[in-house]
């Protein structure tokens, strides 16, 4: 199936090129980066984890997303979800990429990943974070891949493919737990230091990964004859709705938890992100837009007749991404750095080649989901109107 991604349109191969152009740029300022180092970042001292970690902590919300599909097809059996649920997967497979990847730019001399390998050490979350993002990547490339196979000869797939996929649930939600830890499990950092951690990264992952899905699904129905349904996509709708109200709440507990209780190291984090710490205030306007947009994105879902409008859909939808990447993959992570545990701020910025490297990643993403797309995109319009019992 693969000779079915070097076929394509003129705008396909456009959209192509220019992915590969922003990868290119990305690349040679890693290669700078890998000469001189990391201080041509942001990054400092005090601020050890920025741009790299926090968009790897969102896109791993984003791969997790993929279970809120799978469940209720291979599950429940709701049939309705059968052409979308690989759009998932296959989302999840390049978004792990990209996690894998802005760990890959994040170290000093990548060599060391070869530690992972080399000097296993169990009782390190890192370790058992790489153990699971490689696993769940592993799973939904062998999973997408068989049953679209499957599904293009008109048989069922292999039985050994469906423990895989009963295993895949668990997998999905133990990768945003255990990088949910790596936050968790630092007590010298009072903004992380949080039981409902865990439980703000699912709900987080629940609502940005199927809205991304959505508007991705509907870009895809546009742009090509294959139509992933529109109950389907109402019905994600529907999870995003949830997740995102379980977000907007579990966020407003730890707001409660910090400034009722006076815990001073949650709210000088809090207070640095939403109104400026002893005159600092890089990340206030940027933290604003995030609930500004939340704000506007939870009406437009909350009401049924809104929502059932696929365009309000995807206005919400776009709104809630936005939002959920500013906070998550920009805010959780500066805000548990600043202040320092002394209440001394530093303040974070991506520079230029950073941003560069960032973006050729997230480039180097959308090339892999392009390229899965597409097969999968031509294999469903060849068998379309052919339903495979999962």
């Amino acid at each position: 199936m693969l000779e079915k991604a070097l076929q394509g349109s003129r705008k396909y191969w456009t959209w192509i090129f220019f992915l590969l152009l922003i990868v290119g740029n990305g690349f040679i300022n890693y290669l700078y980066q890998f000469k001189h180092g990391l201080g041509i970042t942001g990054m400092s001292r005090d601020v050890s984890w920025g741009l790299y970690i926090g968009q790897f902590t969102f896109l791993v919300g984003v791969a997790a997303s993929a279970v809120m599909l799978v469940i209720p097809h291979y599950l429940h059996d709701f049939k309705k979800f059968g052409k979308i649920v690989i759009l998932g997967e296959f989302l999840a497979v390049a978004a792990v990429t990209m996690c894998v990847t802005f760990i890959f730019v994040d170290l000093g001399q990548p060599m060391r990943v070869l530690n992972v390998i080399l000097h296993p050490t169990p009782n390190s979350i890192l370790f058992w974070d790489a153990v699971v993002l490689n696993g769940y990547l592993g799973l939904n490339i062998v999973i997408g891949w068989m049953t679209l196979s499957a599904d293009r000869k008109g048989i069922k797939p292999p039985a050994w493919v469906k423990p895989l996929i009963y295993v895949s649930i668990p997998w999905a939600f133990s990768i945003h737990t255990v990088t949910a830890f790596l936050y968790a499990g630092l007590p010298g950092r009072h903004f992380w230091l949080s039981a409902i951690m865990a439980a703000r990264f699912l709900a987080s992952a629940f609502a940005g990964g199927p809205a991304l899905l959505i508007i991705l699904s509907l870009i895809v129905r546009k742009l090509t004859k294959f139509d992933p349904g529109k109950e389907p996509i109402q019905a994600v709708g529907k999870i995003v709705t949830y997740a995102m109200i379980a977000n907007v709440f579990l966020l407003g507990l730890e707001f409660f938890t910090a400034f009722y209780s006076q815990i001073p190291g949650e709210m000088n984090s809090f207070k640095y992100l939403y109104v400026g710490f002893e005159g600092h205030d890089k990340l206030v306007p940027l933290m604003w837009t995030s609930s500004i947009l939340a704000i506007v994105s939870l009406p437009l879902l909350i009401v049924p007749s809104w929502r059932k409008k696929e365009g309000v859909l995807a206005t919400a939808c776009v709104a809630l991404f936005i939002s959920l990447w500013i906070d998550k993959g920009f805010g959780l992570v500066i805000g548990g750095f600043v202040p320092n545990p002394f209440e001394g701020v530093t303040e974070y910025w991506p520079t230029l080649r950073e941003a560069s490297i960032a973006l050729g990643v997230w480039a180097l993403g959308f090339l892999v989901l392009t390229l899965l797309y597409k097969i999968a995109i031509t294999v469903r319009e060849q068998t379309a109107g052919i339903e495979i019992e999962h």
